[in-house]
């Protein structure tokens, strides 16, 4: 008989993110580990909206908290702090989080004294035309109007890489507090050496935020002459250009957008306004419209093309919008044309869920703090986010269990081949059917049967279990039988692979990630799951600007 070489005996992978050995609770009061400040700024990154208010925390003490992990850790460990900015504006796609990382860099490295990196980073993150504003709002906000030279030099490299035409038609507006002039002017941005172009466009830049009223266009750019023909029309000829044979073209080589085109007009955006300008813009601004493609009647050739763009996987992976963005569309949308495209559409954007082998436990946390929305600008919550993973997981997999869970536990049947899109609806529905809390240990101890896996998707804000403080409770642990706060992390064997995927980033880790088997990720991106594959294949995984 063998004792040794079973089943579980592959050397255990390991992952990044780690806790340091010392305990804490939730915020609810269940057992709980301190993370080590890269793991803790890891986590809070790939999740964190700026500015944005969550059911634990307000958005101030937030905001404080990556600040300072920040700060500390540009002046501990910079190389890997600056390849967590860079990938984190560049895979992960969050924006502002990776703006105030940069600048906040800056800072720290300033303060201590110390140079090197700062210029790099700052040029890293600015990666759309508006950013390099982004960034001097910032730093104003926080710092005062002195800008520091890494500040300059780095905004300057991303001004000479982003400035053309297009943006400045898209991006300089009067919404703005800086405008493009204003940057080039604070930053003495030079144009590139290898574009002759972009000196006339500097100045142009300038005159049109300076004189308005007298700016013209160089003649060698063909965008921004367009853009003033059509401009230059009466209003009561706009509606002609849409509506011409070339009229789809004209707008295009205008970098007229579909916002712009709105005030243009001076009127409503018809079905025919809408055709003019839909192949023209992108996936993102697609996928936001198509509620108002409906309410407008554009036709049913026009919606095909759509469609077909929604369903190309190239176009959607260029894209890099996050999955639970065609779920919100989804809902958004009335009639039932796009439903396939979409549908075709997050198959794409969750390429990286893997078919996991052997039978996996899904729980997603239906709790009442994983309710609130994932940003300010959205209406999707962190559970829809914790159910279209969930879902998605347990369609791609052959042997899944889904459950959610709260005060108690359901199990959630899936259609097999069915769709994802409305299966996560149909999950949703059932949210608040098991209570408002988040029971967690208790939904491990009732749903876990042996499974070869186990996956969390959850705020990892558990309860205590089976009580504290006041109520006590007793419980099996290491050292036998006796009053304690199990956790998360206690209540799976300590041989089967446990992954708490963290929709939300809080201080707190429900998963002791410094043991064996104990996994912790995070993020709105389906890049998690590549780690989850990995780790659940015997490999090791890296933070994920290493390789």
């Amino acid at each position: 008989m063998s004792r040794f070489n079973t089943r579980r005996a592959r050397a255990t992978p390991s992952a990044p993110v780690t806790t340091t050995g010392a305990r804490t609770t939730t915020y609810e009061g269940g057992a709980a580990y301190v993370r080590d400040a890269r793991s803790d700024l890891f986590l809070l990154s790939v999740v964190n909206m700026v500015g944005q208010d969550t059911f634990y925390e307000k958005a101030g003490d937030r905001d404080a908290r990556f600040r300072d992990l920040v700060r500390q850790l540009a002046v501990e460990d910079p190389e890997w702090t600056a390849g967590l900015l860079g990938w984190l504006r560049g895979s992960a796609n969050m924006r502002s989080a990776a703006v105030v990382g940069a600048a906040e860099f800056v800072k720290a490295r300033l303060d201590a004294g110390l140079s090197g990196r700062s210029r790099q980073i700052v040029a890293s993150v600015l990666q759309r035309p508006d950013e390099p504003g982004e960034l001097l709002g910032y730093w104003a906000q926080q710092y005062g109007r002195g800008l520091p030279k890494p500040v300059k030099r780095g905004v300057a490299d991303a001004v000479q890489r982003l400035y053309n035409g297009k943006a400045l038609l898209k991006y300089d507006t009067a919404s703005k507090g800086y405008r493009f002039a204003d940057v080039l002017n604070l930053v003495h941005a030079a144009p590139a050496a290898d574009k002759p172009w972009q000196g006339e466009l500097f100045q142009y830049a300038l005159d049109r935020r300076h004189n308005p009223d007298t700016a013209v266009p160089p003649a060698s750019n063909r965008t921004l002459t367009a853009h003033r023909a059509l401009m230059a029309l009466p209003v009561e000829e706009r509606r002609a250009v849409v509506t011409a044979p070339a009229g789809t073209e004209r707008l295009a080589a205008a970098g007229m957008t579909w916002e712009a085109l709105a005030g243009w007009l001076q009127g409503p955006m018809d079905a025919a306004a809408w055709e003019a300008v839909i192949p023209s813009m992108g996936l993102m601004a697609l996928t936001r419209n198509l509620r108002n493609f409906d309410e407008a009647g554009v036709s049913d050739e026009t919606a095909a093309l759509v469609a077909r763009r929604l369903a190309d996987p190239e176009e959607v992976r260029r894209s890099r919008q996050f999955p639970y963005r065609f779920l919100s569309a989804y809902r958004a949308a009335p009639s039932l044309r796009w439903g396939h495209a979409l549908e075709q559409a997050l198959t794409a954007a969750t390429g990286n869920i893997p078919d996991l082998p052997g039978r996996t436990l899904v729980l997603v946390d239906t709790s009442g703090s994983m309710e609130g929305v994932v940003s300010a600008r959205s209406t999707v919550r962190h559970v829809d986010v914790g159910a279209l993973f969930g879902v998605a997981l347990a369609a791609r997999g052959s042997e899944v269990d889904l459950y959610g869970f709260a005060d108690g536990v359901f199990h959630h049947p899936l259609t097999k081949g069915g769709s994802v899109l409305r299966q996560t609806e149909s999950f949703c529905a059932r949210i608040g059917e098991v209570g408002h809390g988040t029971e967690t240990v208790a939904a491990l101890k009732t749903a876990f049967k042996g499974h070869d896996r186990v996956v969390i998707v959850s705020d990892m804000q558990a309860f205590a279990y089976p009580g504290s403080g006041a109520r006590g409770g007793y419980a099996w642990g290491p050292r036998g039988y006796g009053r304690r706060n199990l956790s998360v992390s206690e209540a799976v064997p300590a041989d089967v692979p446990l992954f708490g995927i963290n929709t939300t980033g809080y201080a707190q880790a429900s998963l002791d990630t410094g043991e064996p088997n104990r996994y912790e990720i995070g993020g709105f991106s389906d890049q998690l799951f590549t780690m989850v594959d990995l780790l659940s294949r015997g490999r090791d995984a890296g933070w994920p600007w290493e390789g």
